[in-house]
């Protein structure tokens, strides 16, 4: 892929990027117009979507540790990545890194559990149901119990992204999203609101609020938030 380049030198935020060619689209984490603040990329070779989705990025950890030094050196002060699915690297990385790390989306979900009025839970869309493992959610810090619904009977955007396709159909992807979410919701109405795993995802993520009427958290709320606490925004002091 080809990495978005940043307006300052020392954004606080850097991104450990799979290394596609599928569309970064406005509201991806791929696409730097996403964050109403500057960001840093570093793409990790070989670390395509198959291989960390459906082959739980098996051997990638050192590339990872590589990219995330690199970033670390050119002056980020936490470090993320572009997939839900690296939860089972949180640990590994921020003691690798020696920086905050938020690897995942998963990890709003505890915290959006405890938002919720009683007899209502967070539930989970993901990119691919049988990919999302219990030692995801665990590592996350998720209930194995979570509601969890995929999109991988979708038309489009499953298969797109993880076959890393050159381009895709933006408004079928984006039906796509939405009818998984109203299935998660008809299978588990107890649902109060939705966690986007993919952070493929989150361009999509006011469509699903709009269908569901829940809140919706995705990767780039979480890196709104991550991005707060990395640089705080300085207020004017009032004259005395």
């Amino acid at each position: 892929m080809t990495v978005p380049t940043c307006q300052t030198l020392r954004p606080a935020v850097g991104i450990l990027m799979l290394d596609t060619r599928f569309p970064r689209i406005p509201g991806d984490i791929g696409n730097p117009e996403s964050f109403p603040f500057p960001v840093r990329y570093a793409v990790v070779p070989q670390a395509s979507p198959t291989r960390v989705v459906e082959e739980q990025a098996e051997g990638l950890f050192d590339a990872f540790v590589t990219a995330g030094r690199a970033l670390v050196r050119e002056g980020v002060g936490g470090i993320t990545t572009s997939c839900g699915l690296l939860s089972l690297f949180q640990d590994d990385l921020k003691a690798a890194l020696g920086v905050p790390v938020a690897a995942s989306s998963l990890m709003q979900v505890p915290f959006v559990d405890r938002l919720l009025p009683p007899g209502r839970r967070c539930g989970i869309l993901t990119i691919s149901s049988s990919a999302l493992t219990g030692a995801h959610l665990d590592a996350a810090g998720c209930a194995r119990d979570t509601p969890v619904g995929g999109t991988e009977a979708g038309r489009v955007f499953t298969r797109a992204i993880l076959d890393n396709a050159p381009d895709f159909d933006v408004e079928a992807a984006r039906a796509d999203n939405v009818l998984a979410a109203r299935e998660l919701v008809g299978r588990h109405p107890e649902v109060g609101a939705i966690v986007l795993e993919c952070t493929n995802m989150a361009p999509y993520a006011a469509d699903i609020a709009e269908v569901t009427g829940l809140p919706v958290y995705s990767i780039v709320s979480f890196v709104n938030w991550f991005h707060a606490g990395l640089a705080p925004g300085r207020f004017p002091v009032p004259a005395t």
